[in-house]
């Protein structure tokens, strides 16, 4: 019973949400605190699903733009790790996400970065069109470098895209890290205990490593990272 009160108060939420934000979208496309506040609202739908998100190391993040990466691990990313999205911040999408009803609107109205991620032939094109979007409206960016939600296989490969922008327009890398969350929810459990997101302090890249080089050196990081919020979650009371 608990789990079809949830499935339906998640659905209805979903729509006044979106409803809202598309106002908001509306009134002002594009801003740059978009994103940010799409983070706030869909987080908050956390509480429905019984499970309390920890934020750590807000203060970590720079003043100035830079590149977050997180991992990625399955759907409930939308209402967990979103909710560390800082303002300034949008992330980069393909472009037939503008093609899904309300939610691919919404997507492209609050400001998100869209490209063409198809055509393999025009991908240093893409690269050059994301810099100077980024450069020109001076704002973050965020990726999941895994490229996929990892659905329990761990942290995947890191693909290279995120750390070709921080190199080409000498942003600080942050690291966004979430505790486990695969088998995390359970529908029909009053209590899912506490999520733990902690956000690294910036990291700049050098030339002492190609890209390649950096993108496995910040994903040992990020391993690092996801054994020290699953240890602190251990300490916690367990949900009942």
């Amino acid at each position: 019973m608990l789990a079809i009160l949830r499935i339906i108060a998640m659905f209805v939420s979903f729509l006044i949400i979106n409803a809202i934000l598309f106002v908001v979208c509306l009134l002002r496309p594009m801003h740059r605190n978009n994103v940010h506040i799409c983070g706030k609202f869909y987080s908050s739908m956390s509480r429905i699903l019984g499970l309390k998100i920890v934020v750590k190391g807000m203060e970590n993040v720079p003043d100035e733009p830079c590149v977050f990466i997180a991992n990625h691990q399955n759907s409930y990313d939308l209402m967990t790790i979103c909710k560390a999205v800082a303002p300034g911040t949008v992330s980069v999408g393909k472009k037939s996400l503008v093609l899904i009803p309300v939610f691919g609107w919404l997507y492209w109205l609050s400001g998100n970065v869209l490209i063409d991620r198809k055509n393999a032939s025009r991908a240093a094109d893409t690269l050059s069109s994301t810099i100077a979007k980024i450069k020109k409206r001076g704002i973050s960016v965020w990726f999941f470098p895994e490229g996929t939600r990892s659905y329990g296989r761990g942290l995947l490969p890191f693909k290279t895209g995120a750390f070709r922008i921080a190199n080409a327009v000498d942003m600080p890398i942050v690291r966004v890290c979430a505790s486990n969350l695969i088998d995390k929810i359970k529908l029909n459990r009053w209590d899912n205990g506490t999520l733990i997101i902690h956000v690294s302090e910036p990291m700049k890249m050098d030339d002492s490593k190609g890209i390649k080089e950096w993108s496995v050196l910040f994903r040992e990081k990020m391993l690092e990272d996801f054994e020290q919020v699953n240890s602190e979650v251990a300490q916690l009371p367990k949900a009942r």
